[in-house]
Order: C-alpha cells, then structure tokens, then sequence
C-alpha cells in the first residue's frame, strides 16, 4: 500500500510541474526566499510525503496547490509534522498543516498545536492554537509559537506558560533555546513554585542548572511566609538550593526587617545572608537601623552582625540615640516570662561609643537592652550627662521606655562621679564623690542625686549666699568619707545630704586646703575623647585638644608665705650661737 502511494505521489508530481502555483501567504515570520533559491533546493533538502489517505488539487481550493488528506506524515531533515490535513507549496518547499498538527523534531522536542506553517528552505516554523511544545525540560503552552529549526530556538509573544514539573512560568514573551535548555523572558513574568514565587521583568532561566538570571525589578516571595522575600534589579538565582546573589538596588525583607546593601547573597533554606557596601539594617518595629561597610543576617536566630566602620540609629518620639563600635550586632528572643513576647538587643563590641542629647559614652563594650531600655557599659565605661562625668568598673543604664529619657545608673565597682563646679568658667574646680557602689538619680535629663555605699568619699565646694552683695561666696572645700553616701547636684555645688556609718567630714577654708587635696588621686576627667556631637561616635575618638584649666591658688599661696613669714620671723627671734 505504501509503494502505491509513493508511485501516486511520484506520478502526481510529474503530472502537476508544469501548473503554476500561486505564492503563499506567509506570516511575517517566515519571510518568502527569492525566486533563485527557491529553484536551487536540493532534492534532499525538500519536504518528503510519509503517508496521506488521500492527495487532492482543486482549483478552487488552496490556490490550486496539492493538499493531503487524512493520517498525514510529511518529514524534512529527520523532523517528522503529522496532521489531519496538509498543503504542499512545492515551488516554495513549504507547508501549511490544519488539524491535530504535531511536529516530532530530531532533539526530542514535540509540537503540537491547530495548525502550523513551515518553510523546508528556513526550517522555520509557525504553529498555532493551543500550542504545546514539550521536550524533557518543560512543557511550554501558548496560542502563537515561533521556531527555528536551524538555531534550535522557539519564541512566542502573546502570553503563555511554562512548566518543569517544579515550577510553572507566566509571562507574555519568551524564547527558549532547545540546545542549552536556556529560556530568555522578557517582560512580566512570573514563576510559581511550591516554595516561592518570583515576579519580575527580564529573566533568563536554565532549565539544567535550575538558575535563573534577573535584569530588572524582580521580587521573590516566599510562600510560608510572604512577608520574607527578596528584590532585586539585577542578580542571580539558583533555584535548587534557594541561593540568590544580588547586585543592584537590592533589599532582603526577613522577620519584618530589611537588608540592602550594593552586592548582597542570601540562602532562602539556612536563612543566612550577607552585605557588602553600603549596607543598611533597617528595623522599622524598633525604629532603628544599622549601617556598614559588611553585614550578615541569620534569619532563623533573629539576629545580625554589621562591621566595617558600622553604626546604629534608634528614633525615639522626641530624640535619637547613636551607637558604634568595630562591631554590631542586634538580635531578638523570647522573653523568659512570656515566650510570645520578643525582646530586643542591640550590643556594640570593641571600643563602643553612643550618643544621646543628654547622656553619652564609651566602653570597650556595649550591651543594650532596647525593649525594656536597660543598657549595660563593660570594661572601662565612662558616661558623660551635661558638664558631669560618671566612671567605674561596669555602669547600667536605665532607661524610661515611655519618656525616652534616663531614669537612672547604677556603677558597680570603682564608682566615681563628677562634676564641674561652674561649666561657665575654665576654673578647676570640681566637685566628687566615690565609692564601691554608685546608683546616679536623673531628674529633668539631668544628673541630680547619687547615693554611694562602700568606702564612700566627697570633696564638694562649699558656698555661702552674702545677704549684703547678694552673691555666692566661697566657703571652702569640704572632704566627707562614711560608709554611705547621699549627695545631691545642685546648679553649682554637690549637697552631702547624709552621711551615714563612720562619717568624718570636715570643711576647709581655700587658703588652708592645699591643691592636692582637692581633688582625689583618681581624678580622671577627659575631655579629648568626650562625645560631642553625634558624628564623634563614627571615629574611635575625636581627639579634642584637651581642655587647659586655670587654677587659682591664690588664697592658699598668699595663706603659706604668711606661713613662712611667720616662721621667719619666730627664727629669727632665736639667739644665735656661735662656737668657740
């Protein structure tokens, strides 16, 4: 039977060369070759004729060119395209199928679809209505698929789907390339996968290696929980291990925070990330943020680490409050009385420094407490409210959450306070007070009362008001030591309010106390590293020129040569002798 239709068809085709075939109506796709070549194709290279039911030519149909009917199979180059129905353009070495078209190709790849054009001498093709082109890979759906045979490649523009038994991708224009599995989508496209869905313009996807390439805004989304998800304007996804590497206008959103920084990689499995340049941690819950040169992120611990010359930012309601160190980290736990709550912490290692209209520090570090604001300064603290400076072994600070303010601090070990007498003035003179344990009282932002246990000590300035010229004149200096200790700061003066347990005070007049005993052997006021504004805390310390105070000895000079003269004099009433 097979023989017979070969020997119809040769028959058919000597009967029907000399009948002029009007052109085919192309789609523009498939651009018509010149008259030349299409005279030129070898015999190999046209369409051969597998089997058909039936071969017709009718004038009135098709333009007088031969169709075939029923079971249909045509091959070309290896390419096998079966259909209900199909039309020969034998000048033209093209085809038009009609009816349940399917196109079996050398690579493995099937299309099938309504209809379909195909020009042998281009090995270009055109299939439409319900388009399915599937190969090991993928399967892809759409109304209009374009193919090249030649280049290995399909493309279609009015929308359709793309499936890989993991993942199904929507977009309105797509090319794949069938050689190395490579789908280049351009506008709107989206990929829907069990675990994740992406959402961008631009991708390119390998369907082997499972990694996508993004080249404009694209955004993925985690499906358990959509809050997490990643954008970026260019980068890289491997889509089997969830790894993505972000290059341009990038941002990382993870348990209600947000990471961006110029080249950032992030691994949707583990939850760990990393920043480099310009980083930025942004946490709106706590309204705080912190900036970089490198950070990490490890979502599943809540917490993140950023150094490189790194500083944080928390906004309150009335004011700010600035952090630094070599390096920050912030992360967030369970409260242990209420596991539904989460508790905030922000800690500053290595040369930490922060800054607060009234009340700044350093210590080697700093851990703060920013849900119930208690802070922690370790090794070397030093505290500075106004012209008043608080040293000691460890000091805590305690924050009111409601007024933003500091209630109060405890110093533990080595605790010493002071302040100075009239900030006014270069005098030095300050008033002190130290002990083992220290608890600072604030009131109105500033220091108004310490009460000292242990070894407590004060040297305070003593004033008097003169009712005749209605000022302040000084007293003395009175030295206190007690075992307890409760001084309150007033405007110019330390009021020794008790002094309990073994209390020993005693007040001098300015010319019978000499100058080193006004002030305690520790003293240690500093103002070269003293933070001044809120840039000081971005350099390890601002190295101010340190502050030259006047000392007025007068009183106590002029006290001592009176002294001396009286010595003198009391000499020189002495009989002399003189030996013999």
């Amino acid at each position: 039977m097979r023989l017979i239709l070969f020997l119809l068809v040769f028959i058919s085709t000597i009967t029907f060369a000399q009948d002029k075939q009007k052109p085919v109506q192309r789609d523009p796709y498939l651009q018509s070759p010149a008259k030349s070549q299409a005279l030129t194709v070898n015999p190999g290279d046209r369409v051969k004729i597998l089997n058909a039911d039936e071969i017709k030519k009718d004038p009135d149909k098709y333009d007088g060119n031969r169709f075939l009917v029923g079971n249909v199979r045509i091959e070309h180059q290896g390419s096998i395209l079966t259909a209900d129905e199909v039309i020969l353009y034998e000048e033209e070495n093209f085809v038009k199928a009609i009816g349940n078209t399917r196109l079996q190709n050398v690579d493995g790849s099937v299309i099938t679809a309504g209809e379909m054009e195909y020009d042998a001498n281009t090995q270009k093709g055109v299939a439409r209505k319900n388009v399915v082109l599937t190969d090991p890979k993928q399967t892809i759906r759409t109304d209009i698929l374009y193919y090249d045979r030649l280049s290995n490649q399909a493309y279609f523009n009015t929308g359709g789907t793309i499936t890989d038994g993991q993942s199904t991708m929507y977009t309105k224009s797509a090319t794949y390339f069938l050689d190395t599995k490579m789908i280049d989508f351009l506008g709107n496209v989206k990929i829907d996968n069990p675990d994740y869905i992406v959402e961008g313009i631009n991708i390119k996807q390998n369907q082997n290696t499972k990694v996508a390439e993004f080249f404009g805004p694209t955004t993925i989304t985690r499906r358990d929980n959509p809050k997490n998800r990643v954008y970026t304007e260019r980068g890289t996804y491997k889509m089997n291990s969830k790894e993505v590497y972000l290059n341009k206008n990038s941002k990382i959103f993870y348990n209600d925070k947000i990471l961006t920084g110029d080249d950032m990689y992030y691994n949707q499995i583990t939850g760990f990330g990393t920043a480099t340049g310009n980083v930025t941690l942004d946490d709106p819950n706590e309204k705080r943020w912190i900036k970089g040169g490198y950070g990490e992120i490890f979502e599943k611990k809540d917490s993140a680490m950023m150094t490189k010359n790194p500083y944080a930012v928390k906004a309150f309601e009335k004011d700010s409050m600035y952090f630094a160190a070599e390096k920050i980290i912030s992360y967030q736990k369970p409260d242990s009385l209420d596991i539904k709550v989460k508790k905030s912490f922000l800690r500053a290692f290595k040369k930490g420094r922060f800054y607060k209209s009234n009340a700044q520090g350093r210590a080697d570090s700093i851990a703060f407490n920013e849900t119930d604001g208690v802070m922690h300064m370790y090794t070397k603290p030093i505290l500075w409210s106004g012209e008043k400076q608080v040293t000691g072994d460890k000091v805590e600070a305690y924050f009111n959450t409601e007024n933003e303010n500091i209630d109060s601090l405890k110093v533990i070990g080595n605790a010493f306070a002071i302040s100075k007498v009239d900030s006014l003035t270069l005098k030095d003179e300050f008033n002190q007070v130290k002990g083992k344990l220290m608890t600072v009282y604030y009131e109105k932002n500033d220091i108004k009362e310490a009460k000292v246990i242990g070894n407590a000590q004060a040297i305070s300035y003593a004033d008097d008001f003169n009712e005749k010229t209605k000022k302040n004149e000084r007293i003395g200096i009175s030295l206190t030591s007690c075992g307890i200790i409760d001084a309150v700061f007033e405007e110019k003066a330390l009021q020794i309010v008790s002094c309990n347990i073994g209390a020993n005070s005693d007040t001098y007049p300015m010319s019978k106390i000499e100058p080193s005993k006004r002030k305690f052997p520790d003293f240690n006021w500093n103002t070269t590293d003293r933070i001044r504004k809120w840039q000081d805390i971005l350099v390890d310390t601002p190295n101010y020129e340190e502050i030259k105070y006047e000392t007025d000895d007068s009183l106590y000079n002029k006290a001592q040569d009176a002294v001396e003269k009286e010595k003198a004099k009391e000499e020189a009433k002495k009989p002399k002798r003189t030996r013999k």
